[in-house]
């Protein structure tokens, strides 16, 4: 089995793979040489695929979704751009889902990182050369992705499918610079650090992972007002100000309201306290900083600052002023903002 360069803990079948996989494999290899191209934020190149910028590994785990995997009613797909509160979103949602299973103070997060226990979509569709390892998943099936919303499958997106989706989305002036940072953890040490001015001026052109950022946060939210009850859309900067509030909407939204008994029981702010960006990144487990062969990235590579509005001890007022005019432009009409 050959091993993702990027998402080198999930395999990639290059044999034994079932026939659907290996023609869909096939189709991939044949497309993405074709398809326009740049240089990536590390060491990788970002092809242009049916409107987005991703690399490649992602672009056949789109593909291999599209042509694969069979929904279910229950399934929880917790979707975001990349920097934008994936980790702190996957926490959230699985204690919200599992809430009944664990005690708060033994819980699979103090002993895990939240990537290991909400697993990433379009990375583990590879794993075993058939849709086998998530068909066994259990049910409720609860899945991170940064697949933008137009990229599914219609059985997943159309109002005949049950499968909901849960979209947080944040300033992208913190996205920028988080995602920066980010990048040159993931940058060899013989390797120079991208400049910000270069992640600046790519980010800005849309040239980012599974970018235009915009673009992404348009489909999701497009899709949650056309379906409300298929797409929850969030901001990070909501989330942030009103925590309880929002830990209420998203189990309501899932189906699964706290009762007047768990409400009495402050399980609410217990989720708070524990998937809280502060607790999750003072546990022992997201202190690690060793790099696993298998993974490039260590746990506390997922955790910086978790701040709204970092963005003003990084960005000048020019490339602020570039950013936000870009914004307005691309995001004109839409009743939301990042404030």
């Amino acid at each position: 089995m050959e091993t993702s360069k990027f998402f080198p803990s999930v395999e990639i079948p290059n044999e034994g793979c079932d026939e659907g996989y290996q023609k869909t494999f096939k189709n991939c290899a044949e497309l993405v040489p074709t398809l326009p191209r740049s240089k990536g934020w590390w060491l990788d190149e970002l092809f242009h695929y049916q409107g987005f910028w991703m690399s490649s590994f992602p672009i056949r785990g789109s593909m291999l979704i599209s042509d694969h995997f069979k929904p279910r009613p229950t399934d929880i797909i917790v979707a975001t751009s990349p920097k934008c509160g994936t980790t702190w979103l996957r926490a959230l949602i699985f204690s919200i889902i599992n809430r009944a299973s664990f005690d708060f103070n033994d819980h699979p997060l103090r002993k895990l990182n939240p990537q290991e226990l909400v697993l990433l979509f379009e990375g583990h569709i590879h794993k075993g050369g058939s849709t086998s390892f998530l068909d066994e998943l259990p049910s409720p099936r609860l899945l991170s992705t940064h697949i933008p919303y137009s990229l599914f499958p219609k059985r997943m997106t159309d109002d005949t499918s049950a499968c909901r989706f849960v979209y947080i989305c944040r300033d992208p002036k913190d996205v920028l610079v988080s995602k920066w940072h980010f990048s040159n953890k993931l940058r060899p040490k013989e390797v120079p650090p991208l400049s910000l001015e270069e992640a600046f001026d790519l980010f800005c052109k849309g040239v980012s992972h599974y970018g235009p950022f915009w673009d992404h946060v348009l489909g999701y939210w497009k899709a949650s007002v056309e379906s409300p009850k298929k797409v929850l859309f969030l901001t990070y900067e909501d989330v942030k100000k009103e925590p309880l509030g929002c830990v209420r909407k998203v189990a309501e939204f899932l189906g699964v309201p706290f009762s007047p008994e768990e409400e009495n029981k402050k399980t609410v702010e217990e989720i708070v306290k524990l998937c809280s960006f502060e607790s999750l990144s003072n546990l022992d487990v997201n202190k690690s900083v060793a790099k696993r062969s298998e993974r490039p990235v260590s746990n506390s590579d997922f955790f910086r600052k978790g701040e709204v509005g970092d963005w003003v001890n990084h960005l000048s007022p020019e490339m602020v002023e570039k950013m936000n005019q870009i914004t307005e432009q691309k995001l004109q009409g839409i009743e939301f903002n990042f404030h």
